[in-house]
């Protein structure tokens, strides 16, 4: 490889470490670029799992509009100090 190479190559390393530098010292590509990132891909993240609630509400409605509740009765929960099998086997 002939000298001038070298000596080219030497000063394009030397301007891109001092490039390099200075974008390093830059406080607004170290934190400010970052945090935009966070925010913007927050709100894509954000829509999607917002996405996926409303598709599973939309799903649970329709089961709830097709269901029969002409045989349907009301069975309450038992209290603390009654014994949960004996009193719902009564109500039924």
């Amino acid at each position: 490889m002939p000298s001038w190479v070298k000596q080219w190559l030497g000063f394009a390393a030397c301007v891109i470490m001092r490039i390099l530098r200075g974008l390093a010292k830059n406080k607004t590509l170290r934190y400010g670029v970052p945090m935009m990132l966070l925010i913007i891909g927050g709100s894509f993240g954000l829509r999607e799992f917002a996405q996926i609630r409303y598709d599973a509400h939309k799903l649970h409605s329709t089961k709830i509009k097709d269901a029969s509740f002409d045989d349907w009765k009301n069975i309450r929960g038992p209290r603390p100090w009654e014994e949960s099998n004996t009193l719902q086997e009564q109500q039924r």
